[in-house]
């Protein structure tokens, strides 16, 4: 069983949170100008696994825990944020071609794999993410009801909304990239993704 009236008001909780400009939906922008829908659908994949684990341990409690000893996220915001750096100083240095669009480098395609290893490092390494889902959560849980059944509907409430808004996100970057494209501006289109990559893996790394 369920709490009807607080699931109908979780949905647009849900939906206001995850439409606002956040690392998650500022990369599916990035990627939606530089590698189109359809390949940003795999970095989706990667954040929603890690948005997913998020939710059920903030639940569950662990990030209580995980809150306190920050140096548990260490590896994965330096590591992770540096990364997406690089990759945006690469697009920046990206001239005639369009960076990112089959490769970031001649050498070292971007394969799904490492497109979904972004969305995950992103999700799942974001301290003010844990925080805010375990102050979002407890209001919208009922102890009157079973938890697992409740657990279950907000895991997918939470993980449909995102995935709703980062293809707004990634398809709204899309029509940037034709719309430079056409005027000649690839350099520019390349600059802005570059710029806005590094700014989410300094984001990452400094959160």
């Amino acid at each position: 069983m369920v709490s009807l009236s607080l699931i109908g008001a979780f949905i647009p909780t849900a939906f206001f949170v995850s439409i606002t400009p956040g690392m998650c939906m500022t990369l599916a922008l990035t990627m939606g100008m530089t590698i189109g829908v359809r390949r940003t659908v795999w970095m989706m994949m990667g954040e929603l696994v890690g948005v997913g684990i998020v939710v059920v341990a903030s639940a569950l409690g662990v990030a209580t825990v995980m809150l306190e000893y920050p140096a548990v996220f260490a590896v994965f915001k330096y590591v992770g944020g540096a990364y997406l750096a690089w990759l945006g100083i690469q697009m920046w240095r990206s001239r005639g071609r369009m960076a990112f669009n089959a490769e970031i480098d001649a050498s070292r395609p971007a394969t799904p794999f490492a497109l979904a290893s972004q969305g995950f490092v992103t999700a799942i390494a974001n301290p003010k993410g844990w925080a805010f889902m375990v102050a979002l959560l407890p209001p919208f849980i009922s102890l009157d009801h079973a938890i697992a059944p409740q657990l279950s509907v907000l895991v997918a409430i939470i993980l449909v909304t995102e995935l709703i808004c980062m293809t707004l996100y990634a398809t709204g970057g899309r029509s940037l990239r034709h719309f430079l494209e056409k005027s000649g501006n690839v350099r520019i289109l390349n600059r802005i993704a570059g710029t806005l990559m590094i700014a989410v893996g300094i984001w990452l790394a400094s959160s």
